[in-house]
């Protein structure tokens, strides 16, 4: 039998700092809407970018999101870290330029999507939105061998 255990805060912010993919969780009257994500973690708040479109809309109607974190090694042999909390948009352009360097420096692969997105005279990004996650629970769970 598969038994599931608690991981304890340390385990939690480890897996987060590790990992760099989840799956947003979205709501929006009534709705869910759940997308895989890239994510960088800086050990408080977790940061993350996106093109205009459908995941800004639920955002923007309802700030409140769920980012869910594995390590999956296979069916028996798992990790998994929620995190809840209120998506905040960067709007000034250090913020912006922080939130970037963090995502670059994690995922290298994205700095191409980065580089092409254009800003405006006050540094805000027209292509694409950067928010900010607060967690409010960080929860996880993990099998136990």
């Amino acid at each position: 039998m598969l038994k599931v255990s608690d991981m304890s805060p340390a385990e939690m912010h480890a897996l987060l700092q590790r990992e760099s993919f989840g799956h947003l969780g979205c709501a929006r009257d009534g709705r869910p809407y759940v997308v895989p994500m890239n994510y960088a973690y800086d050990g408080k708040d977790l940061y993350f970018f996106t093109t205009q479109g459908m995941k800004t809309e639920f955002i923007e109607a309802n700030p409140q999101v769920c980012l869910q974190i594995e390590e999956i090694t296979d069916s028996t042999k798992w990790r998994s870290v929620m995190v809840i909390g209120r998506a905040n948009e960067l709007t000034t352009a250090d913020e912006m330029q922080r939130a970037m360097k963090l995502i670059t420096e994690r995922n290298p692969s994205l700095t191409p999507a980065i580089s092409a997105t254009q800003l405006d005279s006050l540094g805000r990004a027209v292509d694409i939105a950067l928010y900010r996650i607060t967690p409010e629970i960080i929860d996880g769970r993990q099998t136990v061998s």
